[in-house]
């Protein structure tokens, strides 16, 4: 019998194979349609934009729609240099695995670290918001206040939380073919929503006469616009984390039709499905409702962090408005399901590596998934969600901050290994020059730009919640602090597998090790 395994055992005989596809994943499960859809999933569209249209108002104004399209382009940039990287080296461990690949075991191991961090604050994030969601859903459907109002009960909040984590972790441990089946009717559902909802908001706001709405200007798109660099940066920081996660139709590409190209070419897809989607979004809700700072308009304060919620009603109307309340719960709820999907894969893949301990190896014999690294992301998810709840909803707050610190860091980390990895290629022709070096290097400094900047300003109490540590903003005490441990971690595992630190087990020319019983 072949399996793989991460180390082999005394007496077995280790032979190599030509590429690195030995984890014992369900191959050729995923076709480009399926592969594009898990990477919109991922990003949660109507989620993000019913949590940040507000808060990107409030920053920049009517240049929301030029923000949108800044945001995009570092993240289009980063694309290419994952599309480069993944027909190069077609590993489910992808950051992790290509930056080890071009810089070394220890910033490798950082770079999985910021990863798998990223996505449990995310996981988290995503089962609270469903949470929230599903009681505000019950309360609409129902017609009771007290239904809706148990979000507000901590115990019950959390359980039920802690009941969607459970169920996306189930429906991720059973394989690819379970996940594919479950996103295709969600994705499905959030895209026709938003597409009634942007015909009926651009009808309505056509029409006139409506309270605060305003007529569409090209000067929307136009970034240098933005009354001051501060506020563009607070801006561009709110739409990168709006594109955070199309990189999860990559993280499977080992169980996907054509791997050495159809991932590269489904997040392509994702990105271009998700930045029209947010543009035509932003200008149908803009000319609707307006950027004022009352009532529906975009800017009020008190609709910020849920706007649909105030426009679903004018828009849609009654009958149809408690449609936006199910698409923005089918959004959060299948974001949390395939999320599940790069964490767990890149614990494989860190595992199969020896950069983590063996035991995380283990690919389920019937559903051949990560069945334990799957479940230890669930449990860590859970147990992260619940301690930050009861500790402080400020510090689960200022976590949810603290995001885009580790979203910057391992896409601009990966983006300059992208033009490391393939420095020798570079003048081979002008597509090699662009695509995997001047595209990834661009989309790398601006990032690492943002994340330099959001550091910075992380440094003040007011970034957040407004707490603070010592007299230091507790959103950077924890966003450095998650580095850290990261860091210490990194030094435990050195001590355990000292042949992956020395750069024994995974080069640029490593093949994947298969084990002969």
């Amino acid at each position: 019998m072949v399996q793989t395994a991460p180390r082999p055992r005394a007496g077995d005989t280790v032979t190599s194979v030509g590429d690195r596809r030995a984890k014992g994943l369900s191959g050729n499960s995923v076709g480009l349609l399926g592969s594009a859809v898990i990477g919109i999933s991922t990003v949660a569209p109507v989620y993000c934009l019913t949590s940040t249209l507000g808060p990107t108002v409030g920053q920049v104004g009517v240049q929301m729609p030029a923000v949108f399209l800044a945001g995009f382009l570092p993240m289009l940039l980063v694309a290419f240099a994952y599309r480069e990287l993944n027909k190069a080296v077609p590993d489910c461990g992808t950051s992790f695995t290509w930056t080890v690949q071009a810089f070394g075991p220890r910033i490798g191991w950082m770079c999985g670290w910021g990863l798998v961090i990223a996505t449990i604050i995310v996981l988290s994030n995503l089962a609270g918001v469903a949470t929230s969601f599903f009681y505000l859903l019950l309360g609409q459907i129902t017609g009771s206040g007290t239904v809706a109002g148990l979000d507000g009960n901590r115990p019950v909040h959390v359980l039920t939380c802690l009941a969607f984590i459970a169920v996306a972790t189930a429906v991720s441990y059973r394989g690819m073919t379970a996940t594919k089946g479950v996103q295709y009717a969600l994705v499905g559902l959030q895209l026709a929503v938003l597409a009634a909802f942007v015909t009926m908001a651009l009808v309505k706001a056509r029409t006139g006469g409506l309270p605060g709405s305003i007529d569409f200007s090209w000067s929307w798109l136009n970034p240098f616009a933005v009354e001051s660099f501060a506020a563009f940066t607070a801006g561009l920081s709110l739409s990168i984390f709006m594109f955070w996660g199309w990189d999860a139709c990559l993280t499977v590409n080992e169980e996907t039709q054509g791997s050495a190209k159809t991932p590269g070419r489904a997040a392509l897809i994702s990105m271009a499905v998700l930045v029209g989607s947010y543009l035509l979004t932003a200008v149908a809700a803009q000319m609707f409702a307006g950027v004022g700072t009352e009532g529906t308009g975009l800017g009020n304060p008190g609709t910020a962090d849920n706007v649909f919620a105030a426009l679903a009603d004018p828009v849609l109307g009654t009958a149809l408005g408690v449609l936006l309340f199910v698409a923005v719960l089918a959004s959060a709820a299948a974001s949390l399901q395939t999320t599940f999907l790069p964490v767990a894969r890149t614990v494989l893949a860190m595992s199969t590596y020896q950069a983590l301990p063996p035991s995380f190896a283990r690919v389920h014999p019937r559903f051949k998934s990560p069945g334990r690294a799957t479940v230890a992301a669930g449990t860590a998810t859970g147990a992260f969600y619940a301690v930050m709840s009861f500790l402080s909803e400020n510090v689960l707050i200022d976590t949810i901050y603290a995001l885009g610190l580790m979203i910057c860091f391992y896409y601009s980390i990966t983006a300059f290994a992208c033009a490391w990895y393939f420095r020798r290629e570079l003048g081979r022709s002008p597509r090699d020059a662009l695509f995997k070096g001047v595209f990834p290097l661009l989309g790398g400094v601006l990032l690492a730009a943002v994340f330099g900047k959001t550091l910075y300003d992380m440094w003040n109490p007011e970034y957040g919640s407004g707490s603070s540590v010592m007299g230091v903003g507790s959103v950077f005490v924890i966003g450095v602090g998650l580095l850290l441990l990261g860091v210490v971690l990194m030094l435990v595992m050195r001590r355990r597998s000292p042949a992956f630190f020395r750069g024994e087990v995974l080069t640029r020319s490593t093949p994947a090790l298969v084990v002969e019983d």
